[in-house]
């Protein structure tokens, strides 16, 4: 997959490109539903004999739209990439969202990026697709332009997973990790929901007050960390090996009034230093909500339970 992140470089770079079939969005999550909407452009763009294409954008476009009422992303742009290398895409544009793009009216962003950097033939988008200042470009508005500029329009529905009462969004999805669901959010992902971010040095209480050493994740502010509780999930380190883990999101009230809110992952069966690190979270199953305990003792008696629920959970 070839990553744009220049539209200035788009003429050298797709020189020898006979056309592509094209897909647009924040893609924040790559979830389900994206991954339908890639199907149709792959499959269109086999019968067309042209390359696939989707563009995105740097930051949620919200940020800079409505920044009072943006929502926390479920990827940065980094992981954005690497999940949707998964899917085969032969082109990626990330167009850079700011002030200017915001204001932007919807045909000139077809002329440039989809028609001047990409040479459209077929544009993929979902039936509920806005995009332009005031959100006025929709699926009508791209066919009526495509008529002029020589690409077809192609509208996908939502997708709707067997057993959920909602389609697949990222709505949905942040929806259900503010609520502590990690397993319905996972199943609209397609996948365990993952968040990333370095190890930092905690108040050291897990190892030697509590016998339960934790790696106390610094997830970065702009990404969504699921509801308070305990879960079971699996920790990754760097491009190696995932270990099994036992999560606590919250803010420790057993010993804390109001501490800060913390992600922090304990490894079952391993010792080592994990400091400095990056770490990949990521969860598979909720074991309970946050507790506040009369004593260390108590919680660590419950901890123990928590560590072969995960251990359980894991296995299953």
């Amino acid at each position: 997959m070839e990553v744009i992140r220049d539209l200035g470089a788009c003429p050298e770079q797709l020189a020898s490109v006979p056309g592509t079939v094209v897909t647009i969005g924040a893609y924040d999550g790559v979830h389900r539903g994206h991954r339908a909407l890639i199907g149709v452009v792959t499959d269109r763009a086999r019968e067309l004999g042209v390359h696939t294409a989707l563009v995105t954008f740097d930051r949620h476009p919200a940020t800079v739209v409505r920044p009072e009422s943006a929502p926390k992303l479920l990827t940065d742009t980094a992981q954005k990439l690497e999940l949707l290398a998964e899917t085969g895409l032969d082109w990626v544009v990330v167009v850079h969202f700011d002030e200017t793009r915001a204001r932007e009216s919807p045909e000139d962003f077809v002329q440039e990026v989809l028609v001047g950097c990409l040479r459209a033939r077929s544009v993929v988008v979902g039936e509920d697709f806005h995009f332009g200042r005031e959100r006025r470009g929709n699926v009508a508005l791209l066919r009526r332009l495509g008529t002029d500029l020589g690409f077809d329009v192609m509208a996908v529905g939502l997708v709707v997973v067997p057993g959920l009462d909602e389609p697949v969004s990222s709505t949905a999805i942040r929806n259900a990790l503010l609520r502590g669901d990690v397993t319905t959010a996972s199943r609209l992902l397609g996948r365990p929901y993952e968040v990333r971010g370095p190890v930092e040095v905690g108040d050291r209480r897990g190892g030697p007050e509590l016998g339960y050493p934790t790696a106390n994740v610094a997830v970065p502010t702009e990404i969504l960390v699921p509801g308070d509780g305990i879960f079971a999930g699996w920790y990754g380190r760097g491009a190696g090996a995932a270990f099994p883990a036992a999560i606590s999101i919250g803010r420790r009230p057993t010993f804390y009034e109001s501490g800060p809110r913390l992600l922090e992952a304990h490894l079952l069966d391993f010792d080592g230093d994990l400091y400095g690190e990056e770490a990949r979270v990521r969860f598979v199953s909720k074991l309970r909500d946050e507790e506040r305990f009369e004593s260390a003792e108590a919680l660590v008696a419950q901890m123990e339970k928590d560590v072969e629920a995960a251990r359980a959970a894991l296995r299953s």
